[in-house]
This record gives structure tokens, sequence and C-alpha cells, in this order.
């Protein structure tokens, strides 16, 4: 994590970014669907998850967006539940994606519908934009909707307000076991420079003793 960047330095919330500029989700829904237009690869997250589970997991897209990794699951046979705190971005993933369902919701303090899921993912910075005291409720919240022995993917860069170190630290005391780190959605080694993190960790079958 860069030096001299405070570990509990908050960023802005979506809440506040959207509260700021009320164009903000339906300019960042544009922004990806431009990317689609055009013929961008935005499917390297989703192709991990999918790799990840059997055929026709059930999968949480926490902080969900528009549905784009989730709709691409959904339409690979995965049963899939969105929850985003946008309700702006929850009308385009229904919208656009039919198959999967998607739901409004804070990850910090709203009951995730469902629950016993394969495996939960995060992606687009999701991590960045909770506030510092619902960073642990939200990895909380995500851990209780996984089923014993399920797992969580998650993805946020470098300078976002959480340090890595200290997000692990607080995934742990969420109740969730590391399995690897990496610096990207294709699976690069993660090192001491490294400026985005990948995660996948698992919710053990029998929770651990707590000290």
């Amino acid at each position: 994590y860069p030096a001299g960047v405070p570990i509990l330095v908050s960023m802005a919330t979506w809440t506040d970014v959207t509260a700021q500029n009320p164009d903000h989700s339906e300019n960042y829904a544009r922004r990806w669907q431009t990317m689609i237009d055009r013929g961008d690869d935005i499917d390297g997250e989703a192709r991990l998850v999918d790799a990840l589970v059997p055929r026709n997991a059930r999968i949480l897209d926490a902080g969900c967006g528009q549905g784009r990794v989730g709709g691409y699951l959904a339409a690979r046979g995965h049963e899939v539940t969105g929850t985003d705190i946008d309700p702006v971005l929850i009308s385009h993933a229904r919208e656009l994606y039919p198959d999967a369902a998607w739901a409004v919701g804070d990850l910090s303090a709203d009951e995730i519908p469902g629950g016993g899921f394969d495996l939960a993912v995060s992606t687009g910075n999701v991590m960045g934009f909770l506030a510092v005291d619902g960073r642990l409720p939200a990895l909380e919240n995500i851990t209780r909707a996984l089923k014993p022995g399920g797992r969580f993917v998650v993805g946020f860069g470098a300078g976002r307000g959480w340090g890595f170190d200290d997000f692990m630290a607080t995934a742990r005391e969420a109740g969730l076991e590391p399995e690897n780190v990496f610096e990207s959605w294709d699976l690069k080694p993660f090192t001491e420079n490294s400026q985005f993190l990948v995660a996948i960790f698992t919710r053990p079958s029998t929770p651990a003793h707590r000290r």
C-alpha cells in the first residue's frame, strides 16, 4: 500500500458521490455501456468467477452496479442475486439482465436477500466506497450470506482509503479465511509494490475460535 497513506482515511462513499452529482450514476452506467458497444473486453472478473464455481452455482454479486458481472454469470446458467446501494444502477441491471435477481441494499446495513451462496464477488472498487464504520459490518454480512465452505472473491485498487493489510485483517475478523491474493483479475502475482488487490477467501465450514 502506498507509503504515507493512513490506513483509516475515508474516501467519499457512493452515497456522498451521487448526492454531490445526481448525474453520476447515469454517467457511470453509460461509460460501461459505451465500452460494451465498442467491443471492449469487460468480462475478465466474471470469467474468473465462472471458473471457480460448479455449473448452476448460487452467486452473490455484492455491489453489482448495473449488473455486468452478475449478468454474464446468469447467462451461463448460474443463479445470481445482485445487490447495490444505488437504485439507478439496479434499474439498469433489471432492464439489461432480467435472468438475475437484483435488489437495492446497503452491504453495511441491510440483510442480503437469499443466503447459502456458493460464491460472492465484489468488483469495481466497491470496498473503497464503504464508510470506515461500515467496513467490518459489510464483510460480516457477506460472510453470513455464504454457505460454509463458500468463497468470496474481491478486487479493489490502492489509494481508495483502505490499506490492503487492514482490509485483509478486517476480512479475517469478519470470519473469512484467506486462500490467495493476486494483483489482477488475470491472477498476476501480488507483490509489495502491487497497486491492485484481488483476494480469494473462504467461509470456513467450522467457525474459527476467537481468542
